[in-house]
């Protein structure tokens, strides 16, 4: 093997830094050959070793009641009782998104897809967690179109439904997207199927499709800044195949049955690099792995590209010796590749074979858990930026009546400015989304897109349980205010886990368990350490109040892209939560649009907090991102999400909705929108000196609430509010048929909006196609 040291350049060029190149001479006592030194360089990007947030994820709370494995596997599972088992895990494709979207997000979803049915799981489900620049921008157009297309094309072939998710659009994202992809799947197999390696002597079995040059360095092109250069980058795209997935995963599940395979690991990040060293530090052994074993579909490839390839739809499996066959006949038998492709071994090192030679030797876990690890210096105190914007409050804005207010010298009503936030693309329907993914797929999807607060998904167990009358569900979301964590990371963080509970818990739903998604700018500078430290830390006590461990997820760091004076802009911090609930009995959910005409509106929760900070209308009416995001109160949130849930299941709410974005108006308006019902609410209001109509309408924060009761249910209701809530909740109205409007009247009669139904869903379901008809 090689001894020449490599220049500068060279070592650049795989992303290891100076001191790192010194530390893998320590690791190995001589210089790297040109395949080792990028497996090093994949292994050890932030991407496949979290050397810079991994000090910071030891926080998280990881274990409670219903955790059966958690983070350190290709996804997480719950215990869901009734001998039922949930995995979960959100991961992004960010980077491939913004060179090649279709690919790049059609490939996210079957990365994810592999990380549950690899744990021995059905994919039952998939949500995403998107984010674009302006639908204004020609270029974001492209790319946000791009990657629906490839989310819709992957799931639909595969046959998984898409039944929730997120999307927001901001000029923050311009050039760098996000592509969030969660999944789920149901536990098939007897024993949940782990990565540890072990028996000495084992055989290594690759399986699956073949090998080519397609995602060469992905993970590596994962861990850097985008620039415009990055286009030539299009290698590190991987290229999938959803047929040929569905293929594996009914192989996968039909070999973990057996009982042959003793571990098994997704190619993923890095291929067979990252398979081979993961399950040999995962079980403490080895793996000898020999190349000329493995399928390929391009010719003359030599090991820097076998070892690098992120081809997709290949698995490694550690199988029981001597029933190598009988797996290999269940691959065949599915129209896969099987072969028997390396071996156990004692010595704790990565050997790969190529040509009869020794072509890379490494211990597997200077590879897989002993990577670098930096602990950043915290800034002492918040950045300029978040304290200038603390600064803000609203008294700068031109001061408002009941009647409306003036904006750049226009006068604009309350109607006016609903419509406007109606017709905002973040706050907007995602019908033009969702409509194209096959959401019912499947037949267990309960909750359609865009119906309620969460997904609901009907558990239909593949193996025996205790109970044959099962009507369980699990309830699925995504969510991240990214503006609110770009103002103060760690109250914005502690407000995502908050919303997340508070939308499973608007379907009836008890929050379990949590996966993550850290999209980050660059951590090697000090605000972009501050931004992921604090965020960190929001989610870890979020997590911990709410009894809602992390089971795993991903960290994306380095999504910056340069300016037009080639300055590294980041994204807003995006700490993306996806959380899990259990619904006991699906008979018992509900949506958020009103369901009977005449049902009575309360609001709960937090009455007086709200705030412009952050907000939707600050930012659409007058451009200013800016404020200090209100304290999360735990005890109430749980106090008013417990009380929301236990009306759910009681039968006495017939819909919830949580006040988020755009605050009491939209919520209101959706649930005229989503019900096609309109609504009469009168609120009484003490004016204070300081008092805002457009903070009463539009203000966000604090946990809220909207819920419908039928008036049968009125006295009951309300007794067990008194009792549990007392001064935090308060009728607010009634709900009115499909001819009438959305009026919401204020101290006696003082109207402040009064709009059609139809108007505002013209506005809420045609924003997003409007604006892409518009510039084709």
């Amino acid at each position: 093997m090689s001894q020449t040291p490599f220049s500068p350049e060279e070592i650049a060029s795989e992303g290891i830094k100076p001191e790192e190149y010194q530390e893998i001479l320590n690791r190995l006592s001589r210089h790297p050959n040109k395949a080792e030194l990028g497996m090093f360089g994949v292994m050890w990007s932030e991407h496949c070793c979290y050397k810079n947030s991994r000090p910071l994820l030891k926080q998280f709370p990881t274990t409670g009641k219903r955790i059966l494995v958690g983070p350190g596997e290709n996804a997480g599972v719950v215990d869901l009782d009734n001998g039922l088992q949930l995995a979960f895990k959100i991961e992004s494709h960010n980077h491939p998104s913004a060179v090649e979207p279709f690919q790049g997000a059609a490939t996210g979803v079957g990365g994810i897809l592999r990380d549950i049915f690899t744990m021995g799981a059905r994919p039952i489900a998939v949500l995403n967690s998107l984010r674009f620049g302006s639908l204004e921008d020609a270029k974001t157009r492209h790319i946000f179109t791009g990657v629906i297309s490839g989310i819709s094309h992957y799931g639909n072939c595969f046959g998984v439904p898409t039944v929730g998710g997120e999307i927001y659009f901001d000029p923050a994202y311009t050039g760098n997207p996000l592509v969030n992809v969660m999944a789920l799947g149901l536990m098939e197999t007897p024993e949940i199927v782990k990565s540890g390696a072990s028996g000495i002597g084992n055989p290594v079995l690759y399986v699956g499709s073949t090998t080519g040059r397609d995602g060469m360095g992905g993970a590596s092109f994962a861990s850097a800044e985008l620039s415009d250069k990055s286009i030539d980058d299009r290698p590190a795209v991987q290229v999938g195949d959803p047929f040929l997935e569905k293929c594996l995963v009914e192989a996968c599940l039909e070999a973990f049955k057996t009982g042959a395979v003793v571990a098994a690991q997704d190619m993923g990040a890095a291929g067979i690099t990252c398979s081979t060293s993961e399950m040999a530090a995962n079980g403490g052994v080895g793996i000898e792995f020999d190349l000329d074993r493995v399928p390929v579909r391009e010719t003359g490839m030599v090991p820097y590209e076998y070892l690098l390839s992120e081809s997709q739809e290949r698995m490694l499996f550690v199988a029981e010796k001597g029933r190598e066959q009988e797996l290999i006949d269940i691959f065949q038998r599915w129209g896969l590749h099987a072969v028997v492709a390396g071996t156990v071994i004692e010595e704790p090192i990565v050997r790969i074979l190529f040509e009869g030679k020794i072509a890379a030797e490494i211990p597997a876990t200077a590879l897989a858990d002993n990577t670098p690890i930096y602990e950043r210096e915290l800034l002492s105190e918040p950045p300029e930026y978040a304290k200038n914007a603390w600064s803000w409050n609203s008294a700068s804005l031109p001061s408002c009546t009941a009647a409306g207010i003036e904006v750049q010298g226009n006068w604009q009503t309350w109607n006016d400015i609903l419509l406007t936030l109606l017709d905002t693309p973040t706050i907007a329907s995602k019908h033009w989304v969702y409509q194209q993914y096959d959401h019912q797929v499947q037949n267990n999807t309960v909750m359609l897109p865009g119906g309620s607060d969460a997904a609901v998904i009907r558990l239909r167990p593949q193996i025996s349980t205790d109970n044959p009358l099962l009507n369980s569900g699990v309830a699925a979301t995504v969510d991240c205010n990214s503006r609110l964590v770009y103002l103060d990371p760690y109250m914005g963080a502690k407000a995502v886990v908050a919303e997340a509970a508070r939308n499973l818990s608007c379907v009836g739903a008890e929050p379990v368990a949590v996966t993550d998604n850290l999209n980050f700018g660059s951590p090697e500078k000090p605000v972009g350490y501050w931004q992921l430290a604090e965020s960190c830390r929001g989610i870890a006590e979020g997590c911990r109040e709410l009894g809602t461990p992390v089971t795993g997820g991903n960290v994306s760091l380095y999504n910056e892209t340069l300016d037009s004076e080639g300055h590294p802009q980041a994204i807003y911090p995006t700490p993306v939560v996806g959380m899990v609930g259990l619904i006991p009995d699906l008979t018992n959910i509900c949506g958020q649009g009103w369901q009977v005409e005449g049902d009575i509106i309360y609001l709960i929760g937090n009455l007086g907090m709200r705030s412009l900070a952050a907000s939707e209308y600050l930012a659409t009416v007058y451009g200013v991102v800016a404020g200090k995001p209100s304290e999360v109160d735990f005890d109430l949130e749980r106090r008013v999400q417990g009380v929301c849930r236990y009306g759910i299941r009681q039968g006495w709410v017939n819909s919830a909705h949580d006040c988020a974005e755009g605050g009491l108006a939209i919520a209101l308006a959706e649930c005229c929108i989503s019900g096609k019902l309109g609504a009469e609410v009168n609120l009484e209001l003490a004016e204070k000196s300081d008092f805002r109509w457009d903070e009463f309408l539009f203000g966000e924060g604090g946990c809220r609430i909207l819920v419908s009761i039928a008036p049968e249910n009125q006295k009951i209701w309300e007794s067990y509010l008194q009792e549990n809530l007392t001064n935090f909740w308060q009728k607010v109205g009634l709900v009115g048929n499909a001819e009438s409007s959305l009026q919401i009247l204020v101290n006696e009669g003082v109207s402040l909006i009064n709009l059609e139904i139809g108007e505002m869903s013209d506005r809420f379901n045609n924003a997003i196609e409007r604006r892409l008809n518009s510039r084709e």
